[in-house]
C-alpha cells in the first residue's frame, strides 16, 4: 500500500527506514531495547525528527487519569513507537500497543522487533473510531476544576 494514502505515513515512512535500512541493518539482533531506542532516537533526529524518548503518556478511564505509560518514542508528536529485542512479535505485544492507542489520543503506532529477523507492525485507531474517548477530562470532572 501506498504510505502517503495511510494516517502519518510520512512519518512511519521514515521510521520504518531508519529501522530496517540503518539501525538494524548496523546493529542486528542481540541488544537489550535502550540500546535501540537510541539508536533509533539518533537516527530519527538526523533524519530532522522530533523525538521524545521515555515519552510520559497519560492513560484516561471515564476521562480521568487511571495511570502513566511510558513509549519507548514518541515521533512529531503524532506516532508511537514500541521496540522489542524479542525472538518474534507476539500478540500481547500488538494487543498492548492497540490499547495504547485506545486510551490516548494517539492515532497511530508502530511496533518494532529486533529480534533474529527485523519486523514490525502498524496499527492504527481512528479518534473517531473509538467508543470512547477517554481521554477527554468528562464535563463533571472539568466543573470541579
Amino acid at each position: 500500500m501506498d504510505d502517503s494514502k495511510l494516517k502519518h505515513g510520512d512519518i512511519t515512512s521514515r521510521i520504518l527506514h531508519a529501522f530496517f535500512k540503518k539501525v538494524y541493518h548496523q546493529l542486528g539482533y542481540g541488544f537489550l531495547e535502550k540500546v535501540y531506542e537510541n539508536a533509533m532516537a539518533m537516527e530519527l533526529r538526523r533524519g530532522g525528527l522530533k523525538v521524545r524518548q521515555q515519552a510520559r503518556i497519560d492513560v484516561y478511564y471515564e476521562g480521568e487519569i487511571v495511570g502513566e505509560y511510558l513509549a519507548d518514542l514518541l515521533v512529531e508528536d503524532a506516532v508511537i513507537v514500541e521496540l522489542k529485542a524479542a525472538r518474534s512479535i507476539l500478540e500481547e505485544h500488538e494487543a498492548q500497543l492497540l490499547n495504547y492507542l485506545r486510551a490516548t489520543p494517539y492515532e497511530v503506532g508502530l511496533l518494532l522487533n529486533f529480534g533474529p529477523k527485523a519486523d514490525f507492525r502498524r496499527k492504527a485507531f481512528d479518534n473517531d473510531r473509538k467508543t470512547s474517548t477517554t481521554w477527554i477530562p468528562m464535563r463533571s470532572e472539568i466543573e470541579r476544576q
